[in-house]
């Protein structure tokens, strides 16, 4: 389904009621000088407190039907159509929260992109399955991906792809547990990607620092108080049903304001169980339940996830719809288009990005980093 749309030529009155869900995606990114001159002049917002800034905004207003009002406007603009909508309160919290700096998250900071290397300790991953699933070939992997600039590696004992058979819980255990206690203590944080609350709580007590879960903590009863009563730094991602049923049709009224909504409940539901606001990290889960023009929407409106307050993850690595806009490449040829989209994330603010090929992904992010400095 497709979102109704009414983009106004300008800012008008009377357009929001107590119905209406507010949000706000930054345009007009700017980066280095010109961003630091742009915030000086009052022209421009910081960005999640890192070197960038945006200096129009689109500002999106759904209503309770469904429609959605939408217009471009600056930082000023938004201010003076707020104060005639009694709305203040609304716009400058989005204000705040768009641009407070983040704090370090598992000990990494988060003004500047973090490269989450991929280790894929199973023998049916989309990309390279079977290739490290011998506990060895992942632990030299896992290091060989630190040494090309991944800061996070990312250890994964269960295969989420479309389609892709659940493993059981001890099987999923007894791949990670001897990669992750191997890897502990060499310099590069640990994440464990899992659904599952006994390979979290295992895959934390051989070392890890970081649960990364697909489902957002919804995937096992347990996994919520878990990681609450561990105060573990722990991304939330978004994916429609399960890897079983996740491309059966999917469908959004808009995905990127329907996928921010759901990543605002489960934030609350983590702070709700006391996991505070600095130990939680989003993804929207690009390829986990979305068409082409989902991921494509998604990517084009990233900054929109600064909202929630916390760092954002973007996983895009050599996946599926890559192919689908190019010549149907396999998913190691597949790179090219991942960086790209990696480029893309990290211009509109994302802090970490998670992928397989950290060597060319560090060189394009250098790169990219000097130019818009």
């Amino acid at each position: 389904m497709t979102a109704s749309f009414q983009r106004e030529a300008s800012l008008r009155r009377g357009l929001a009621d107590s119905t209406d869900r507010l949000y706000l995606r930054p345009l007009g990114l700017l980066a280095g000088e010109a961003a630091e001159a742009a915030i000086a002049a009052g022209l421009a917002i910081r960005l999640a407190g890192a070197t960038r800034a945006f200096s129009l905004a689109d500002l999106y207003l759904r209503r309770a039907d469904g429609r959605i009002t939408a217009i471009a406007a600056t930082p000023l603009q938004l201010r003076d159509w707020a104060a005639d909508e009694g709305l203040t309160d609304k716009i400058e919290a989005w204000f705040a929260r768009l641009s407070m700096p983040r704090p370090d998250f598992a000990g990494l900071a988060m003004d500047r992109p973090q490269i989450m290397g991929v280790v894929n300790v199973t023998p049916d991953s989309f990309s390279d399955g079977g290739d490290f699933l011998d506990p060895d070939r992942a632990i030299r992997q896992a290091r060989a991906l630190a040494e090309a600039g991944a800061s996070i590696l990312d250890i994964g004992g269960e295969s989420t792809r479309p389609g892709s058979a659940e493993v059981a819980a001890d099987e999923e255990q007894a791949r990670v547990v001897p990669v992750i206690r191997a890897l502990a203590g060499s310099g590069a944080a640990i994440s464990i990607d899992s659904r599952r609350a006994s390979v979290m709580a295992a895959a934390l007590d051989a070392g890890a620092g970081i649960v990364n879960d697909v489902t957002a903590l919804t995937g096992d009863t347990g996994s919520l108080e878990l990681v609450a009563s561990r105060q573990a730094p722990t991304i939330l991602m978004h994916m429609r049903g399960t890897p079983q049923t996740m491309q059966n049709d999917p469908d959004y009224r808009f995905a990127p304001l329907d996928i921010y909504d759901y990543l605002e409940a489960r934030v609350e539901a983590c702070l709700a169980a006391g996991l505070p606001l600095s130990h939680i990290a989003i993804d929207p889960g690009i390829g986990f339940g979305k068409t082409v023009r989902h991921n494509l929407e998604l990517l084009s409106h990233l900054a929109l996830f600064h909202g929630l307050g916390c760092p954002v993850l973007l996983g895009v690595s050599r996946k599926g719809f890559i192919g689908k806009l190019s010549r149907g490449e396999e998913p190691k040829r597949r790179v090219p288009g991942s960086l790209a989209a990696a480029l893309e994330g990290a211009r509109q603010g994302v802090q970490m990005i998670r992928v397989h090929d950290v060597d060319e992904t560090r060189q394009a992010l250098a790169i990219a980093g000097a130019i818009a400095d």
